[in-house]
Order: C-alpha cells, then structure tokens, then sequence
C-alpha cells in the first residue's frame, strides 16, 4: 500500500522530527510512505489569501489516483480498531494509494475538503498540525499492527 502525507508545513523542532522520522521507520515494513511538505503561509494577515495558496499547493500535491483523507475535526471519529479495518477495506476495495492531508494554523481551505473523499477527526481535541502529524503515523503503524495481529496494540 502507498500511503501519502501532504502536510501544510514543516516539521521545525527537532523533537517533532524525530517522533515522526520513528514511525515512519517503524511503517516502513507495511507501506510505502512519501510526506510532502507544502509552505504554510502568514495566516495572520489575509487568512482567505493564504488558506487558497496553502490549497492550491496541497492540490498539486495530491496524485490523481489517490483516496484523499483530510484530517478535520468534523470528520470521522474512529478507534484503532475501527481505523485498521477501514483501511483494510480500502485495499480489498483496490484503493491501494491513500493520500491523508494535515492542514497548517488555520486548518484546511474548502477547496482541499471539496477533493477529499472523506474527512477523518483524530479526535474532538484541536491539535497543533505538528502533533497530528505524528498521532496520525502512530495510528497508521497501529493499524497496521492491529490488522497483521502483531503485538503492539492494548
């Protein structure tokens, strides 16, 4: 499975990196993991201006054969269990590129919501887009865990 991340920002602390660069290690066994980093814009300026920049590099971004999961905090809620089987269906179905999109500061532009196939919360918590970043790879590798029934997950 090809599983895409295309993230508004980058990951500037070193602490951030790392946790990210450990499930990525850790993933590499299960799927093909590409992070794509596109450049978050000044918010605090033209909030409409920079979310449409940030969208429209996030939109080249994404390949066109992808599933394209935002990540929004009004999307679906699911448990590890409930996020390993969903993206187990997703392959039985032949979707075999998942492209998961990580909004920068102010979240993601209509646009970005309008191409994605489905939205998925991560919870009702509002979280930094760095910290989603890394939770959302934590759970990729746990569901990857869960579905081979490998130790990991409790």
């Amino acid at each position: 499975m090809q599983l895409d991340l295309v993230c508004v920002g980058r990951l500037r602390e070193r602490y951030w990196r790392d946790a990210a660069n450990e499930y990525l290690k850790r993933l590499g066994p299960y799927a093909r993991v590409t992070v794509t980093e596109v450049a978050d814009r000044d918010v605090s300026v033209d909030e409409p201006r920079a979310l449409a920049a940030e969208a429209a590099d996030v939109l080249r971004a994404i390949a066109p054969s992808a599933h394209v999961v935002a990540l929004d905090l009004g999307g679906t809620a699911r448990s590890s269990e409930g996020l390993a089987g969903w993206l187990d269906a997703l392959a039985l179905n032949g979707r075999s590129r998942v492209a998961f999109v990580v909004g920068g500061a102010a979240g993601l532009h209509t646009d970005v919501l309008a191409r994605a196939d489905e939205r998925l919360a991560l919870g009702p918590l509002t979280l930094p887009h760095q910290l989603a970043r890394v939770v959302l790879l934590e759970q990729l590798y746990r569901t990857f865990r869960i579905s081979r029934g490998e130790p990991y997950h409790r």
